[in-house]
């Protein structure tokens, strides 16, 4: 899959942890990862002063690390999900 960098791609990965059981958060922090994830709870906390192509990335590496429930999430944006679980970040 070719990761478009824009902030429309952002929104769709963004549409994935709203339907899910998951909590994305923006907010200012010293993350070590650009991201911090607290699995008890269920939510994800990205650093907000990340470029568009920095968040893009860290969603991407947290979807990789939880388990979604695909039953939630629409054909559209399942797709995606088994499409970015198998794609390899160039970083």
């Amino acid at each position: 899959m070719n990761i478009r960098y824009t902030k429309q791609f952002l929104s769709k990965l963004e549409d994935i942890f709203a339907e899910s059981d998951y909590v994305l958060r923006y907010e200012k922090g010293n993350f070590k990862s650009g991201y911090c994830l607290l699995n008890d709870t269920k939510i994800a906390i990205i650093n907000k002063y990340y470029t568009v192509e920095g968040k893009i990335n860290c969603l991407i590496d947290i979807l990789k690390e939880i388990t979604i429930d695909t039953s939630l999430l629409n054909n559209k944006n399942q797709k995606l999900y088994n499409e970015l679980l198998q794609t390899e970040l160039d970083i």
